[in-house]
């Protein structure tokens, strides 16, 4: 049974880019793109939270603002008492022991003049954690839980393959001992066969250092088989949200209907058509009104045009925000 208190709520988030005009930031803010819009999740102890969606819908800029990558323009993010969007960068690079990411791009995370040992090292030594030989023997043990060998330390990572490079950027997040790893689409630009073994490596990790982990991706598969609870996002808002086997049992959201039907021999039981969206995802800079997946819904009503659907519990730990669930 898990804890009732969440290891990190996030309320209400928000974030706004400014759009200048053709002369820049002189001519001041032309318009903003909303592309986290009242985002409200909550990640229990040693589970994994799926954070799905299309391209574009926020995913990745949530968790890069959840982490403080990417500064919030308003709401809470929660951690041990703590409001991390209030804090000054002194006040938070405590807690970066504790809160780490794992890039959807390794090669681009990663200083290609410096060797992998020394990759590894620099956060304890920027930390002072240990001495030469203590860093050094902790980044060995960590080579070797991430699959990668000994004599990797004094590699580069542009040798390595992206398979290897993506074990590297995992070691990098752990070398820390984080209580949370939020997971930027780690997989995407595997083979399959090496997604396999890094989702293993994540679940194995996991269980032994008891991680909690934020996993972010848009394939359908890989969020089913990692995932404890799932949250579905769309223009940068959750519209539905639930324990893994309900939702994939029962998605109720036309949205989330729509992404399970896309994939091939998906859910035949559960969905017995295919549900085909029109159009393309709406441009954050000018959302639709009302419901914000109105203009590619084929159920759409005239309350869905014009009244903002609040997110609702329907079932046990199954939330969505439509209409026509109601």
């Amino acid at each position: 049974m898990r804890n009732e208190q969440p290891i990190l709520e996030v309320i209400s988030l928000e974030k706004k880019f400014p759009v200048y005009g053709a002369f820049g930031k002189i001519g001041g803010t032309k318009a903003y793109v909303n592309a986290v819009k009242n985002v409200s999740l909550k990640v229990y102890e040693g589970e994994t939270y799926g954070l799905v969606g299309e391209s574009g819908s926020g995913k990745s800029t949530t968790g890069r603002t959840i982490l403080g990558l990417t500064e919030a323009t308003s709401g809470q993010v929660l951690y041990q008492g703590h409001n991390l969007v209030e804090l000054s960068k002194k006040e938070l690079r405590k807690f970066r022991r504790d809160l780490q990411m794992v890039f959807q791009d390794p090669f681009s995370s990663l200083d290609p003049r410096q060797k992998i040992g020394d990759l590894l090292e620099e956060p304890l030594i920027i930390h002072r954690l240990g001495e030469k030989k203590e860093r050094q023997q902790k980044v060995f043990q960590l080579l070797k839980k991430v699959g990668l060998q000994p004599e990797h330390y004094f590699r580069y990572s542009h040798e390595l393959s992206g398979g290897q490079r993506q074990r590297l950027g995992i070691a990098r997040a752990l070398i820390m001992n984080p209580k949370i790893i939020i997971c930027d689409e780690p997989v995407s630009a595997l083979d399959v066969s090496i997604q396999s073994q890094i989702l293993n490596i994540l679940k194995e990790l996991q269980g032994e250092l008891k991680l909690t982990l934020l996993f972010i991706t848009h394939d359908i598969s890989v969020v089913r088989y990692i995932s404890d609870r799932v949250g579905i996002m769309y223009l940068g808002t959750i519209v539905e949200e639930g324990m893994t086997d309900d939702l994939f049992a029962r998605p109720l959201h036309p949205y989330t209907k729509a992404l399970f039907s896309a994939v091939p021999d998906f859910l035949k039981k559960s969905l017995k058509e295919r549900v085909i969206l029109k159009g393309e995802i709406p441009s954050p800079l000018n959302p639709p009104s009302g419901c914000l997946f109105h203009t590619r819904c084929p159920y759409a009503t005239e309350r869905c045009r014009n009244e903002i659907p609040v997110m609702r519990e329907v079932e046990s730990e199954h939330s969505v925000a439509c209409h026509l669930v109601e």
